[in-house]
Order: C-alpha cells, then structure tokens, then sequence
C-alpha cells in the first residue's frame, strides 16, 4: 500500500499544529515536513511562512529550552549547550539563551545539588565522596571550576 503524499498546505497546516503546542526548532519541523513527504523546495518555503506568521523562532526556541532544563531538570551549561547543537541551533542563539540563566541562582542549584549528593555518600572517605559528586556533577553538565569550589566549601564547612 503506497503512502500518499501530504501536499504542501496540508503539510504547513500539520507544521503550525507542530509548533503550536510546544516551541520548535528548525531541525525538528525540519525533520517533521520531510517526514510528511515534501520535497526541499516545499520543505523551504514552509520553514518560511512558518517564521513569518511567528510559529518559529530559534532565539525563542533557545530560550524555552535552556530556560525549562535548568530550572526543571537542573542541567548545568555545558549539557545544555550540547543538547542544543544535536539540535543544529545556531551558536548565538545558544550563547543568548545561557546568558538569560541568572547567575546567583545558577551558583545556588549547583551547591545545593552538591551539597545533596555529598550528603547521600556519607559512608565513603572524603576522596571518594569528592570524586562522586564531581562525576555526578559534571553529568549534569556543570563547569569543573564551579564544582571545584562547591566541593571546597562543602569540606571546610
């Protein structure tokens, strides 16, 4: 049974509904219109009308996306920049976005989440305590030179 192609209204009618319920990049609608069959041209055109009726905006996407994972998921800024390359987001985009994450609350999160994973490991010697949190941390994608001084605080204190 062959599939039938989604014409190119169909297809930008489909892509508003797309971008409608969740702020999108350029790869993944990019990726949805192939998915519904267009070819380049269309796929262009689409992307767009898209832009210009306002349902696709990279610096917004950018934003949402750095915005939600720190504050909901606690990723630090170096896993955040990474996510937002696989998902081919132009690096000013990216370097905007992280310059939105407030700086003190950002340095807070890191010691509270530091200060958490020291405390769940109080059966281990301070070596291995440190080393821990620092892989856990840096999973998260928090700078080694913020940990650093987290886990120095965390042993004086």
């Amino acid at each position: 049974m062959l599939k039938q192609r989604t014409t190119p209204e169909e297809a930008l009618y489909k892509a508003r509904h797309f971008c409608g319920y969740r702020e999108r990049c350029r790869y993944e609608v990019t990726e949805k219109l192939y998915g519904l069959g267009l070819h380049k041209q269309e796929v262009e055109k689409t992307l767009l009308q898209l832009t210009e009726d306002g349902y696709l905006n990279e610096d917004r996407f950018a934003s949402m996306f750095a915005g939600g994972r720190f504050r909901v998921k606690k990723w630090g800024r170096v896993k955040i920049r990474y996510e937002l390359k696989l998902k081919r987001v132009e690096n000013s985009s990216i370097v905007h976005a992280l310059s939105e994450i407030n700086i003190e609350e950002y340095a807070h999160v890191l010691e509270v989440m530091a200060r958490k994973k020291w405390n769940s490991l109080k059966n281990l010697q301070d070596y291995s305590r440190s080393a821990k949190t620092m892989q856990y941390l840096l999973s998260k994608g928090y700078e080694p030179g913020l940990i650093s001084r987290a886990l120095t605080v965390l042993k004086q204190g």
